[in-house]
């Protein structure tokens, strides 16, 4: 249960990162200039994801849920972060 809540995590990141990266592809943000960290980003992403599914494959799940959670953390708080502004409406003065 919970590599599958890691996995939708990283999937849904990665689908924002692909997002973005498409965005910057048609509106030309992303050239030459910064493919190099693009690459890195997205290569990253699809390592982690990759990497966990592999290891769940061999019946490490402790490592696979280990991995998983390098990108699930941040994306998780990034989210709970957007949603307590939603909620709570701060004034930012």
């Amino acid at each position: 249960m919970l590599y599958r809540a890691l996995l939708g995590t990283n999937l849904v990141a990665a689908a924002i990162a692909a997002f973005f990266f498409l965005w910057g592809v048609a509106d030309g943000t992303v050239s030459s200039f910064n493919i190099g960290i693009w690459s890195l980003l997205l290569g990253g992403i699809a390592v982690i994801i990759g990497g966990g599914m592999a290891l769940r494959r061999q019946g490490k799940n402790k490592a696979a849920n280990a991995l998983l959670l390098v990108l699930a953390m941040p994306t998780a708080g990034y989210a709970l972060f957007i949603l307590m502004i939603l909620i709570l409406q701060p004034r930012w003065n």
